[in-house]
């Protein structure tokens, strides 16, 4: 499928229906616009008030939030600076991650991100915590919130608090700067705290000894024979096998050229497949002895990687393993045949794997792109406060504005920057001179 047909195709029926609703008005008490940005909202919003008699403790969290905030919009800036180096270093293909139809957190669409329970129970629970804290902090400032809703650009990009302006205005920097950084602080709490359950979940996992055939070696005796890849070694030759090693040791007294039955289960079902052993490659080994033509999967080292996850690295590998293709531990996100090697404590634990995994995932990926110094995203308003504060206090305020817009452009040339040139780098080759 042409994906960035696919894309052109949507942005155009998104501009004639929002072309169609501006022009004639339609639906302006639930509807606006910000640029092609539509907004759809609803006045419900009193939930909000629920939060009022915790306000001392809700702003001392907004305050710690909003420093929490700048440090991680110095990170994230620091990491979209990198990535656009290693973009323009290396001029990757427009595939994978910078293909069209990766470039959004859409599931289903997005190759790296799966249209999956925990996937959508994610999205929403991102977007809910994200949009609750900006409503919740307007109220403990005493500030009115207005409306609620979700914001379309093609499709839906995010939900929206819209307080009263007037209202907020008014407000000074430090009221103003915990509202905005609500959402960025809640998306990073749940998303390491989710972090932090699915470390927990792991340690209570525990890899079968049993002998996992992982990988097949066309050409060779097993694959030959029809031995299935993730398989489970029952018997060798008429004697039980309980692990790798006692395999090894069966196959340490054959010679190639010898017959071979193995006996192995997949998916609870039983077969039974005769072999005619090989000489082991070379590049494998110099043994003497018969070659079946199959790895085992080494549960116990995986399971050692999952238990080290908890370092400072091992954290940041959580950050990008959807992309992370053939990894062994894909399997911490998506179905994969590698869950039924490991003891689990209950039924549907890989569930609640997959569900913690990604809520920690996409709301600590959402909470970096936010602090981002670019408005309109929660950290280019932290940003705009800041600046405004600085050049006040130098009466130079007058420039505050122009500063603002300044790195707001950057930011997003950056953004643009990053998408585009896996294309531009392709010009000379599509029209040759």
């Amino acid at each position: 499928m042409n994906w960035l047909l696919v894309v052109l195709l949507l942005i155009g029926a998104y501009a004639l229906v929002a072309y169609t609703i501006k022009k004639r008005g339609l639906w302006q008490d639930r509807i606006t616009f910000y640029g092609p940005i539509m907004a759809v909202k609803t006045a419900k919003v009193s939930f909000f008030d629920r939060f009022i008699p915790w306000s001392t403790l809700l702003r001392i969290y907004g305050t710690v939030g909003v420093a929490t905030v700048v440090v991680v919009t110095a990170i994230g800036t620091v990491m979209l600076v990198i990535a656009l180096f290693f973009t323009y270093q290396t001029c990757p293909e427009p595939t994978g991650i910078y293909a069209p139809q990766n470039i959004l957190l859409l599931p289903g669409i997005n190759d790296f991100v799966p249209s999956t329970f925990a996937v959508w129970f994610a999205f929403v629970l991102t977007i809910a915590v994200h949009e609750f804290g900006h409503g919740i902090l307007c109220r403990v400032e005493q500030i009115r919130v207005r409306a609620m809703g979700v914001l379309l650009a093609v499709i839906p990009i995010g939900f929206f608090v819209e307080p009263d302006e007037e209202e907020l205005e008014k407000a000074q920097a430090g009221p103003k700067s915990r509202i905005f950084g609500a959402g960025i602080t809640n998306n990073l709490v749940v998303g390491f705290l989710c972090a932090g359950l699915l470390l927990l979940a792991l340690g209570q996992v525990a890899p079968l000894s049993a002998p996992i055939i992982h990988g097949v070696y066309q050409g060779f005796p097993a694959h030959e024979a029809g031995v299935p890849q993730y398989s489970i070694v029952q018997s060798v030759n008429g004697q039980e096998v309980h692990s790798e090693a006692e395999v090894a040791a069966v196959m340490n007294r054959t010679r190639p050229g010898d017959h071979l039955t193995i006996v192995v289960e997949k998916d609870g079902v039983p077969g039974s497949y005769d072999l005619t052993l090989a000489a082991w490659p070379q590049n494998v080994s110099s043994s003497p002895s018969g070659f079946m033509g199959v790895t085992y999967y080494q549960g116990s080292a995986v399971a050692d990687v999952m238990h080290r996850l908890a370092q400072p690295a091992g954290l940041l590998y959580l950050l990008v393993l959807p992309f992370d293709i053939g990894g062994y531990l894909r399997f911490l996100a998506f179905d994969s045949p590698e869950q039924a090697f490991f003891q689990v404590p209950f039924a549907g634990f890989w569930g609640l794997v997959h569900l913690l995994f990604w809520s920690a995932w996409i709301n600590i990926n959402v909470g970096i792109f936010n602090a981002l110094p670019m408005v309109p995203l929660d950290g280019g308003y932290i940003m705009k406060e800041g600046v405004h504060s600085l050049l006040r206090r130098r009466g130079k305020e007058a420039h505050a504005d122009r500063v603002v817009v300044l790195i707001s452009t950057l930011i997003l040339t950056m953004i643009i920057a990053i998408i585009a040139v896996p294309y531009l780098c392709r010009l000379p080759d599509l029209f040759p001179l």
